[in-house]
């Protein structure tokens, strides 16, 4: 199983820290506002890692973790805390704020068949491993004191920046904010003060102050607590490579002068006219307006498994209307081979198998399995078993709309079904054309009549 490497900027053999076990740590969602489709995206395509992992065999700890404090609306600590910003706009507490949107993160990726972390954990309740692990950085000589908080001195290593490939002397200071008291333009917070004469919905107290943790110390404290450091693969959206994941593995590898982690996975923008798709912008879609639309969460997967994940996706509704209608005919073909006694050609499963294992390839995959159930080269077994990468719920689809046929056309079926193995062929288009009037697509199969929903794209 190959995987490109972010880190090294090439493909990778993948090879376990323990055999048959893989540690994950999935960047998870700031809970301020909804997710957007290209958040989404993100996700997915952690899924789709995890469960290629788990197609060869591995037991996956997948962790994730819910950004419920200190991630500023200026990823270089300026601005307000997105989370209390929040709290403002809906006239809420910040904790409602944080778990209300975390419900919601946690409906959106269910209605994308997105398997749930492992373990799930929040910064808020991972306030003491962050002021242990800063008081590890403190004692090393990496931290220094500042009028509004604690930072980490990025001068004291020699190679910060590596996963972004930076050049720190190409660095300009102040380009994108005034650095104040900090050293280098580099250096990031660890630890934030509280405002002088205000007081904050979420604070703690710490050696240092009154305040509240940086961004970026939740994720290296809550990995190394339950993955421990170095574990195998961290993943994300490449918008995280330049800053988030670039500080972590600086006060990661500086706290345990252990690399971080092995392989670094980061997935493409989805675009939306020439641009990133983004909360703070007009180009800002959610899964709840996909239903909106009348289309099937599931049919964004399927939408997204088209393209290889490190390339860049244009978004458009006529192509999510296509990948839609696409995933229709996917479920009423197999349909009909769920009636059909198809067995597996021989070597399909070993060319999906080497598709997936190649960088994590599903638009080859797909292609696969689309041709080899064209040519009627595979069982409804074989597919139920791809679509355990693929996770589009074939299975639980179909089967739902078997349970969802009303009594009345059950009967129906019945009836011609008896009326065809009779030869009563009059009786049987009959029956046929009845169904038709009520809104069903009636197919003939070797096992017998075969009845759909007729369904907008």
């Amino acid at each position: 199983m190959k995987l490109f490497n972010t880190l090294t900027r090439k493909p990778e053999e993948f090879k376990p820290l323990i055999k048959d076990r893989v540690g994950i740590y999935v960047c998870g969602p700031t809970v301020y506002n909804y997710a957007h489709l290209g958040n989404l995206r993100s996700f997915i395509n952690a899924d789709i890692l995890r469960r290629v992992l788990e197609y060869n065999k591995y037991e996956v700890n997948q962790v994730m973790n819910i950004t419920d404090v200190g991630h500023l609306t200026d990823d270089a600590d300026q601005g307000e805390d997105k989370i209390e910003k929040g709290a403002a706009r809906e006239k809420k507490t910040a904790l409602e704020i944080a778990r209300f949107y975390e419900v919601e993160f946690l409906k959106d990726i269910a209605e994308l068949n997105i398997k749930k972390a492992t373990i799930l954990c929040r910064a808020t309740e991972h306030i003491k491993e962050q002021i242990t692990l800063i008081k590890r950085l403190e004692k090393k000589g990496f931290i220094y004191k500042t009028v509004d908080g604690i930072y980490f001195d990025t001068s004291k290593i020699s190679d910060y920046g590596k996963l972004a490939r930076l050049n720190k002397a190409d660095l300009k200071a102040g380009v994108r904010v005034s650095i104040g008291e900090k050293k280098n333009e580099t250096d990031f917070a660890l630890w934030k003060f509280s405002p002088k004469l205000t007081k904050r919905q979420m604070e703690w107290s710490s050696p240092w102050g009154v305040g509240f943790p940086g961004w970026h110390i939740e994720c290296s404290a809550m990995s190394a607590k339950y993955l421990g450091q170095p574990f195998d693969i961290h993943c994300g959206g490449i918008d995280h490579i330049p800053v988030h994941h670039t500080n972590e593995i600086a006060q990661s590898e500086a706290a345990f002068d252990k690399p971080l982690a092995n392989y670094w996975i980061h997935n493409e923008f989805l675009i939306l006219e020439k641009d990133k798709m983004s909360k703070s912008g007009n180009n800002f879609i959610t899964l709840d307006t996909v239903k909106e639309k009348k289309i099937s969460p599931l049919a964004y997967r399927y939408f997204l498994l088209q393209t290889h994940y490190r390339k860049q996706l244009l978004f458009s509704w006529p192509a999510l209307k296509a990948a839609a209608t696409g995933l229709n005919h996917l479920y009423h073909t197999v349909s009909i081979i769920k009636k059909e006694d198809i067995k597996t050609k021989n070597k399909l499963e070993e060319k999906f198998l080497t598709a997936i294992n190649n960088d994590l390839d599903t638009p080859k995959a797909l292609a696969i399995l689309w041709q080899a159930i064209k040519n009627r080269e595979i069982s409804y077994k074989t597919i139920i078993k791809f679509d355990e990468v693929l996770g589009l719920d074939i299975q639980n689809h179909l089967n739902k709309e078997d349970e969802e046929l009303p009594e009345e056309i059950k009967k129906l079926i019945s009836a011609r079904d008896e009326a065809r193995k009779n030869k009563n062929w009059e009786k049987s288009d009959k029956l046929r054309d009845e169904m038709i009037k009520m809104g069903y697509e009636v197919l003939d199969t070797p096992k017998g009549t075969e009845v759909k929903t007729v369904k907008s794209p």
